[in-house]
């Protein structure tokens, strides 16, 4: 079994408060679930208008999966263009390491 995530830490462009914020990020995560049966959540910055982090999890039989899907969720949130990608951090762990 392979366990992986991945998180983004985003700068939003013209957001002026958290509700504005969260009107962005709630699609964002809903999709996230929806299209690549990860769970994902906004992780840090909720006190900040600008800036997010967003994290993205999934277990896998196989390592190329947990591959295959976080690169092409990372694809999909850098194509967004209402958020600026400031970096994306990766970590796959095997349930016998």
């Amino acid at each position: 079994m392979w366990i992986g995530w991945i998180e983004f830490d985003v700068l939003l462009g013209d957001v002026h408060s958290l509700k504005e914020k969260r009107s962005l990020l709630r699609p964002l995560v809903a999709e996230l679930k929806r299209r690549f049966e990860v769970s994902a959540a906004e992780t840090g910055f909720q006190d900040q208008h600008r800036r997010a982090l967003i994290g993205a999890a999934l277990v896998a039989p196989d390592h190329a999966h947990l591959r295959q899907v976080l690169d092409a969720v990372e694809r999909f949130v850098a194509a967004r263009p209402e958020f600026e990608l400031l970096s994306a951090r990766q970590r796959e762990l095997h349930s016998e390491d």
